[in-house]
């Protein structure tokens, strides 16, 4: 990522954005490398009015080359006084009675007379009014946690400023690299973490550690969800078990003697789905209303105990509806998830978050403690163009007016993810005010950060905007690149963005710091068009050129891989999904299909039959993909072939007895998707299509539990025989079995390509 650095330009004119005036006289901070301001504190000044104070001193320097001494209150009064945070020098004046209407991270910047005044309240108030007192009237910024610009100016002339802010949400996170890491960033921008604070006990997905299974499963398997036909340990807590009350609220009691300052306390779900089932249970769920009632009816108890801590559950998946006859008490806080959500519309607007906006009301009408979870990049593919920007503002605006007075917008985490500078800095703007200008911040940040790129940065936005609002397609936060195939990359607009990224480096190719960012910028373009090629769209989006009966590697798309892959890692990108995919684990994978793809293959191109009916749900071509010579990768919506339920029953035909000694399939399994490895796979040969002789039987070598998505190559070497039919029997479990969330319900198998040698 780009180093640090700081900017200074000689503004020729200057004209601050002011919200309200006072009357008066200007002030003239600094003349000409001189000042006859200080800067007073109080004597009992806490840490942050003293960071405060540091900060102010800091960057006024930076900017007028006048460094401003720091005294307290306990000093004689000065004419030309920056007076910070609350001291004696506010004695006799109105600011004192307007700062009770002031919340604990709300300020006012005031000029009185010869002074200024930056006063905030009891937690970082002032703190905060310093920094925006810096963007506002001084002309600083902080693009990023690596990328600062400080404006140098000869004079600071100010006009009369009557300011009070106070953010719209009590509770501001921004879940990204630099709010996470950099206490600076999270300061200018005001914003809260829970790494770090005290206010947090424990926070989400805790009822694996409240009642671990580990310790209690085996002799009190009764505490777990009841599932179909057993009790499961991997589910949630059976909720109607008065042992697991008892034993969480001795658990949190244990916890709290350990951290008493942490107010807030989590007894939520775990991250997954698998609610018990038992009767007992069932009888919760009739009498409140479903799930979340039991949820409720549990945590109100756990809340009735501990009456000065706020205990906090989840509104998540199969909890997000509100409950009936029941409503959480007073010291119980919601966590109300999106993560259903369609991006590519405002939720207030969109026809495909109805239920969302349903469940919104019907706990806003319940409770005004909610602590709203929402979701705002590609979990799935995060290095992969995602342009949602245009609802992010709506969006929070829309959660205000509910009332929502908590606020998690969740990104990447500590991992890098596209324009994850851009979007993290415009969220935490809105997040303290969702009316700010965001045109207007946008495009303040684009040349701050980007430079003369900056509008070729600003069409590439625009132009995917367009094309995905235009196009009227869906964006949700687990996709693929492919997804955006008929909407907002389509072949033609992957040519557009290629020309504008190259106009932008050549606008900045010699200057260092800006065309880094570019490239960076441009790493979830050329990530899209190494992923979509892996689909051999046409003959650019490929990895191949067809020669006969052969597939031969572009070398460009090898060079283009590795090249992405160095300059990936060169930016701190360490994974381009959530649970993993590192850059070289990436590279592999892609070479690892594009060599398969290319072995020789007596099958390629050659006609199959199919006896039992594949699924329509994932068209891949149909029977030709399993002759097509193009490898599955780990994505069953690629190259994969899909039978819901039933066997797989294949017959290749090629067209002649010919010498085999190699038989091979490869079968996917991504439990979490209810697709499994087939129980069997058996191989036969024949030379009339009527009678077939068995060749080889091989079973499944990974369990049918194993979580994240598998491969399996299912292959058989023998002596060599001559035949003309070869087909491929894969016998489906046929429904989930009892321990998976979907028993009973049909069980997939995923093939990709027949390999005869």
């Amino acid at each position: 990522m780009a180093v640090r650095f700081i900017t200074r330009l000689l503004l020729i004119l200057f004209v601050p954005v002011l919200f309200s005036c006072s009357d008066g006289d200007n002030l003239t901070l600094a003349d000409k490398g001189k000042s006859p301001y200080i800067i007073v504190i109080s004597s009992q000044a806490d840490k942050q009015d003293q960071k405060a104070a540091e900060e102010f001193q800091k960057y006024f320097e930076q900017v007028s080359h006048v460094l401003l001494p720091i005294v307290t209150d306990s000093s004689p009064v000065s004419e030309n006084e920056i007076i910070l945070g609350k001291c004696n020098r506010l004695d006799g004046t109105v600011l004192p009675k307007e700062m009770a209407n002031i919340g604990e991270d709300g300020f006012i910047i005031r000029t009185l007379e010869k002074k200024l005044v930056i006063a905030g309240g009891a937690d970082k108030g002032t703190l905060y009014g310093v920094y925006t007192f810096l963007e506002d009237y001084i002309g600083c910024r902080k693009y990023s946690a690596a990328a600062a610009l400080v404006s140098t100016r000869e004079n600071i002339v100010l006009d009369p400023v009557n300011v009070t802010q106070n953010p719209a949400f009590n509770y501001r996170e921004l879940h990204f690299p630099d709010p996470i890491r950099d206490e600076d960033y999270r300061n200018w921008h005001r914003l809260d973490v829970k790494e770090g604070k005290d206010e947090w006990g424990l926070f989400v997905h805790t009822f694996q550690t409240l009642v671990p299974p580990e310790k209690y499963f085996k002799d009190h398997p009764e505490y777990f969800s009841w599932l179909n036909v057993q009790r499961i340990p991997d589910g949630q807590l059976c909720l109607s078990n008065s042992d697991v009350l008892k034993i969480v609220i001795e658990g949190l009691r244990e916890r709290m003697r350990e951290k008493p300052e942490a107010k807030y306390w989590s007894v939520s779900q775990n991250d997954t789905y698998k609610a018990c089932e038992c009767e007992e249970c069932k009888k919760l769920y009739d009498q409140y209303g479903g799930y979340s009632g039991a949820m409720i009816r549990f945590v109100n108890q756990v809340a009735a105990v501990f009456p000065d801590k706020i205990i906090s559950t989840l509104a998540y998946q199969y909890t997000r509806s509100a409950p009936k006859n029941i409503k959480p008490v007073e010291n119980v806080n919601i966590m109300f998830c999106s993560i259903e959500c369609n991006r590519s519309r405002p939720i207030a607007e969109d026809t495909l978050s109805s239920s969302f906006r349903k469940d919104c009301e019907d706990w806003c009408a319940l409770t005004n403690n909610i602590f709203m979870w929402d979701y705002v990049v590609q979990f799935r593919n995060m290095v992969s163009p995602f342009p949602n920007l245009r609802v992010l503002q709506r969006n929070i605006q829309y959660f205000r007016d509910k009332g929502i007075k908590m606020m998690f917008q969740q990104g990447t985490g500590g991992n890098i993810s596209e324009f994850y500078e851009l979007r993290q800095y415009l969220i935490a703007k809105l997040l303290w005010n969702p009316d700010a200008d965001v045109d207007a911040l946008m495009n303040d940040f684009l040349g701050g950060y980007y430079g003369p790129a900056s509008v070729y940065i600003k069409d590439y936005i625009d132009r995917m905007h367009d094309a995905l609002t235009a196009s009227g397609g869906q964006l949700g936060i687990y996709g693929y690149p492919y997804d955006g195939i008929h909407t907002y990359l389509t072949p033609e607009l992957i040519k557009t963005y290629s020309q504008l990224f190259n106009q932008a480096e050549q606008a900045v190719k010699e200057q260092p710091d800006f065309l880094e960012r570019v490239k960076v910028a441009r790493l979830p373009l050329e990530f899209a068009i190494l992923d979509i090629s892996l689909r051999n769209v046409n003959n650019d989006l490929t990895f191949f050129n067809k020669e006969g009966d052969r597939f031969i590697i572009r070398s460009e798309m090898l060079n283009l891989l590795d090249k992405f892959t160095i300059e990936a890692k060169a930016a701190g990108i360490k994974r381009y999904w959530e649970h993993g995919n590192e850059p070289d684990k990436y590279r592999e994978m892609v070479l690892n299909y594009v060599n398969r793809s290319t072995q020789q293959n007596m099958a390629l191109g050659k006609p199959v039959m199919l006896t039992t009916e594949f699924s329509e749900k994932y068209p891949v071509g149909g029977n030709k993909a399993l002759t097509d010579g193009l490898k599955g990768v780990n994505d069953y919506h690629f190259n994969w072939l899909g039978f819901e339920g039933p066997d797989m029953i294949a017959i290749v035909d090629l067209g002649e007895p010919k010498d085999i000694r190699s038989i091979q399939t490869s079968f996917l399994q991504d439990i979490q998707s209810w697709v499994f490895m087939p129980v069997e796979v058996s191989y036969f040969g024949s030379n009339d299509n009527i009678k077939f002789t068995l060749i080889h039987s091989l079973h499944a070598k990974i369990s049918g539990h194993q979580q994240g998505v598998v491969i399996e190559d299912f292959k058989a070497d023998f002596e060599p025989i001559k035949d003309r039919y070869i087909k491929v029997v894969a016998k489906n479990i046929g429904t989930c079995p009892p321990w998976h969330p979907g028993y009973s319900s049909p069980a997939w198998i995923f093939c990709d390509e027949i390999l005869l040698r």
